[in-house]
């Protein structure tokens, strides 16, 4: 019988990007029940609203009060370097305040085990590249993004800390910069792929109507990311949901970094835009490298990307162009 065939799963930010696709991925598996919960009947901010979420959901199993059998906390605010610029205190208070509560509450109704999405924003800014778990308190996160990033951290520390007295079990995940088709493509709150891709269809078809404006994007265009595609990080959160039951957190990602620069360059050829590129060092780079150490998730539950950056935003840029068709 398959690990998931009898679990009840509840996916908060089930409707949301990286939600979306856990939630394809435990129904190929066959989960007895996905639960998704929506935003405006459970706001997860407010303590009643995670009570009755996890009430709702509690079944009757022989003669007794049964609750899910996993959560899988994949609901946040996010945004891009803009977002996090303009609304620090948001982002910090409810991230903070969905998972806080919603970690308590789950111990307190019994649910058998919870898996944490944190982020690599958690990271010092000046963390040695490749960012390995061992260095996740090394130092201050970089600036523009340091709210959202310690509201997640603050639940590792609360999840070992359940783990510890209660002896509840909760994982911690730090999945990488994810991209993909469904991606927010706003320019104000998106991150940084969807914004490009965007930015160079819109570039191009300027240039078709005989606009010379370059395309500019924010930085100097030195600072390197890595990226994993979305369905890649589904893989790895429902993978690691059923092989891993450790106290660590784990680094989701890719293990290959790119600059900003190269990153462009391989979106306006993939988007067929071939006019001027600028760079506005006026705007912030955000943190100078990010790559992840990989080894830990391979070797605790076996995981691995399988898409390659091109193929992952071959099919981006596709899902963008088609996605109004």
């Amino acid at each position: 019988m398959s690990f998931w065939t009898d679990k009840r799963v509840l996916v908060t930010g089930g409707s949301g990007f990286l939600g979306s696709y856990v939630v394809e991925r435990l129904r190929q598996k066959e989960a007895a029940a996905v639960i998704v919960p929506r935003s405006r009947e459970y706001d997860l901010r407010d303590l009643g609203a995670v009570r009755a979420l996890l009430q709702d959901t509690t079944v009757r199993r022989g003669g007794r009060a049964t609750p899910v059998d996993l959560v899988i906390h994949a609901a946040g605010n996010v945004g891009g370097i803009g977002a996090n610029r303009a609304r620090p205190a948001e982002f910090f208070y409810d991230n903070l305040m969905m998972g806080v509560q919603l970690v308590h509450e789950a111990w307190r109704a019994g649910v058998g085990k919870l898996v944490v999405i944190g982020t690599v924003c958690a990271y010092p800014k000046l963390a040695p590249v490749p960012f390995r778990e061992a260095d996740l308190w090394s130092g201050y996160p970089e600036e523009t993004n340091a709210p959202y990033g310690l509201a997640k951290k603050t639940l590792l520390v609360q999840s070992q800390a359940y783990r510890q007295q209660y002896g509840f079990n909760a994982i911690f995940l730090l999945p990488v910069n994810l991209y993909g088709p469904r991606d927010n493509v706003d320019l104000e709150t998106g991150h940084v792929i969807p914004a490009l891709i965007r930015k160079c269809c819109e570039a191009r078809a300027a240039v078709q109507r005989g606009e010379q404006a370059p395309l500019v994007v924010w930085g100097t265009g030195a600072a390197t990311r890595e990226f994993l595609y979305v369905g890649d990080a589904a893989d790895g959160i429902v993978r690691a949901a059923e092989h891993y039951n450790g106290s660590e957190p784990v680094n989701l990602g890719s293990g290959h970094d790119i600059s900003i620069r190269d990153l462009v360059r391989l979106i306006a050829r993939l988007t067929g835009f071939d006019g001027a590129i600028a760079f506005d060092a006026t705007k912030p780079d955000g943190q100078p490298r990010r790559r992840l150490d990989v080894s830990r998730a391979e070797h605790l539950f076996g995981f691995r990307a399988n898409t390659s950056l091109e193929e992952g935003l071959r099919r981006t840029v596709e899902w963008y162009v088609h996605r109004d068709a």
